[in-house]
């Protein structure tokens, strides 16, 4: 979301609000407090987080992370980065972003199935003022977690190019109002749809029938790539032509990630390399 804190955090608590009344109670056990270190979430934790989002000043930048367990990753994750681009450290920065995720775990998916996470989404995204986002199958790593096992995410990323492996601070730096990439789920806002031609347009120009276009409040769109989110085991399957369809379109307002240590490599080679996975569906 290419909007300020203040504009946007009290759309977010909405969201989480929503959120938390869609997973399990209690679920969500710890987070990271605004002075460091890991604290219970509990009643006192939670008004913690509710002043850090809503009343605490934020001179330059906000984060809040609300995860399963205090002491290893878990399934059930919320993350923030809101920032204040009126702020003179942002004065002449046009990528930054406040931006949030949420994530289930796989076992949510196979109970309800994908129409309860398409409507939980949509629910989620309903007021967030967003240029870009999405769903997908993802390795849940958060807050770096996955420096010690590169080797293997890195593996794992090559082969199922339908999992998403993400940072989020980073990619909210980065981001402005492009484009990550190409998902199940995948919410286009202004003024990114605009650049594409609209809704209708890209109906003419993407006639799968696997696709399905949905038309949002506020000049928005999510195009749905099938009806379930798939990892796309390349060594058993053929890449859906949808993915590379919608790729070639997007692939002029994609983004350029900066290179960080935490799964790619750190140095010009991991330049190419992150290039190439944030368009490996582009043909």
């Amino acid at each position: 979301m290419r909007r300020s804190h203040q504009e946007v955090a009290p759309l977010v608590w909405r969201a989480l609000q929503t959120y938390l009344d869609s997973i399990p109670p209690g679920a969500l056990s710890g987070y990271v407090a605004c002075e460091g270190g890991l604290l219970p979430l509990d009643d006192e934790g939670w008004e913690d987080i509710r002043q850090d989002m809503l009343e605490r000043p934020c001179p330059v930048s906000r984060s809040v992370y609300l995860r399963e367990h205090i002491d290893q990753v878990g399934s059930y994750n919320f993350e923030y980065y809101g920032r204040r681009l009126d702020a003179p450290i942002f004065a002449r920065d046009e990528y930054s972003t406040s931006a949030v995720s949420f994530t289930l775990p796989t076992g949510y998916l196979m109970e309800h199935g994908p129409a309860r996470i398409r409507a939980l989404a949509l629910e989620l995204a309903r007021e967030l003022p967003f240029s870009f986002g999405y769903a997908s199958p993802v390795l849940v790593a958060p807050n770096y977690w996955w420096y010690a096992a590169r080797g293997a995410v890195r593996a794992l990323r090559d082969r199922y190019p339908g999992l998403d492996v993400y940072d989020l601070e980073e990619t909210s730096r980065r981001l402005g109002t492009r484009a990550r990439g190409v998902y199940w789920l995948t919410f286009l806002g202004q003024p990114l749809l605009g650049q594409l031609g609209g809704l209708e347009s890209l109906r003419q120009r993407l006639p799968f029938s696997e696709m399905s276009f949905q038309a949002l409040d506020g000049e928005r769109a999510l195009l749905t790539l099938g009806e379930w989110p798939d990892a796309i085991d390349t060594e058993q399957e053929p890449i859906p032509p949808q993915f590379p369809a919608l790729a070639r379109l997007l692939e002029p307002f994609m983004y350029e990630q900066e290179v960080s240590g935490w799964f790619f490599h750190d140095d010009k080679e991991g330049l190419e390399d992150m290039r190439r996975w944030i368009r490996r569906f582009c043909p």
